[in-house]
């Protein structure tokens, strides 16, 4: 085959190629935009739903108020009208009390008056007598009608106006939640989620994060306040979770719509504690440490259940409680686990202690931090600078220098940390002296 046959075929299958791939591209495409298609489709039926369901909520409760405040009303007619006639009543049985006693005392007048003479004078004194008796000049007061009730009805003209408003402008319908997921990295044992807010005319006040397993049906809050980003802990390794967003604006009381959902999982299996120290006490899920009054002598170091801390992720210790500080006590990271010790205050180990002192193998650096007490957070973050072979002894090895960045209160220090050899993972650990300390990690 000659030379131009043969760039010829070259060329045709690389297009053939190109082909496929600008093909498999379109798909691919094609594929997003059926999955577009799915979550509008998708959640206008779902606003749809919640529509109707919200509305016909509302207007069954509007209702019953209506009725009940309705029936309420003319419960109080009944009992002021009822109050108010028993007066009248009472005032007319006693008139036509009267009444009877007048036409009693007519018949035996005119009875007394065609009787005969020889009986006329006893039955006129016997009349008189009782009309003496009777009081016929005293009468019962008939209250006049400005001192009885007259009922009316108090009707407030501006509610159907002010309701009528409200209701027209009850309710919205957003086509994008001014707030989005940005980013799920994972965590030992949780997932860090950070958002941003797409809506630039959205002035918002706080946000509010809920997840749930993919396999479940109910979301539940993980975080309501004004951070941005927030680690989600004591989640199941390689489960999946759901995560979304909201946020309430300036000055309002109800929370925007969500954000569409993303799911994430970790791998990582989650920051524990060691357990078996006699000397301190662990939380169910081994994440939170508390030093006990034990009459053993000396700060022995607890150290992690596994090398779990890997650089480039934050590690952090919140101090839940403090008790007496001691000079040995220390919260930090190593290489190994090293029984009997009673600080971390030793090679290959960085740590800090309760006084803010920062050590590193051993070593007191100059630059000191705040010191430890209830409510401080003491976080590390770790990365490798570089790695390069070494020969110590004649044994071949390779040394690690990883960039140290201790945190605690708004103060922070930066150093290089040279390892004799490259770890997957390190230990964390602490040491207290005296009860009465308890430190949570994650």
């Amino acid at each position: 085959m000659s030379i131009e046959a043969e760039a010829l075929l070259q060329e045709a299958k690389e297009s053939i190629e190109a082909a496929r791939n600008y093909r498999s591209e379109l798909q691919h495409r094609v594929q997003g935009l059926d999955l577009a298609r799915q979550q509008i489709k998708g959640s206008a039926t779902q606003t749809r739903a919640v529509l109707v369901q919200h509305f016909q909520e509302l207007q069954g409760t509007v209702s019953r108020l209506l009725e009940e405040r309705l029936a309420a009303l003319l419960l109080e007619v009944d009992v002021i009208e009822q109050d108010s006639i028993r007066p009248l009543d009472d005032c007319q049985k006693l008139i036509e009390q009267g009444v009877s006693t007048a036409d009693e005392l007519l018949r035996e007048g005119e009875a007394a008056l065609r009787c005969g003479v020889g009986e006329k004078d006893d039955k006129l004194g016997s009349f008189t007598k009782k009309a003496l008796q009777i009081q016929l000049d005293s009468l019962p007061e008939v209250p006049s009608l400005a001192e009885v009730s007259c009922l009316s009805a108090q009707l407030d003209d501006s509610l159907l106006p002010a309701v009528k408003g409200r209701i027209c402008t009850h309710g919205s319908v957003a086509s994008h939640p001014p707030v989005q997921i940005d980013e799920l990295v994972e965590r030992p044992g949780g997932v860090l989620v950070r958002w941003c807010k797409v809506d630039d005319d959205f002035a918002a006040q706080d946000y509010r994060l809920q997840f749930r397993r993919s396999t479940s049906s109910h979301f539940e809050d993980a975080y309501v306040g004004q951070d941005s980003e927030y680690l989600v802990l004591h989640l199941d390794p390689h489960t999946e979770y759901l995560f979304r967003v909201c946020a309430r604006g300036d000055g309002h009381r109800e929370w925007s719509p969500w954000s569409v959902p993303q799911t994430a999982c970790t791998t990582l299996p989650p920051h524990e504690w060691s357990p078996g120290n006699e000397e301190y006490s662990l939380s169910s899920r081994r994440d939170i440490a508390l030093r006990n009054d034990s009459p053993l002598c000396g700060a022995r170091v607890l150290y992690s259940q596994a090398p779990t801390y890997c650089c480039r992720q934050t590690l952090t210790f919140r101090i839940i409680s403090a008790g007496q500080p001691d000079k040995r006590d220390s919260v930090g990271v190593c290489v190994d686990r090293r029984n009997g010790q009673d600080s971390l205050q030793r090679d290959q180990a960085v740590c800090i202690t309760t006084s803010g002192a920062v050590f590193v193998n051993g070593k007191e650096m100059t630059n000191q931090l705040p010191a430890i007490s209830t409510g401080s957070v003491v976080t590390f973050d770790m990365e490798v600078v570089n790695a390069f072979p070494v020969n110590i002894n004649n044994n071949e090895g390779a040394s690690v220098k990883l960039r140290v960045t201790i945190g605690s209160g708004s103060r922070e220090v930066v150093f290089d940390w040279l390892l004799d050899q490259a770890c997957e993972g390190l230990f964390f650990g602490c040491s207290f002296t005296h009860p009465g300390w308890k430190v949570f990690v994650f």
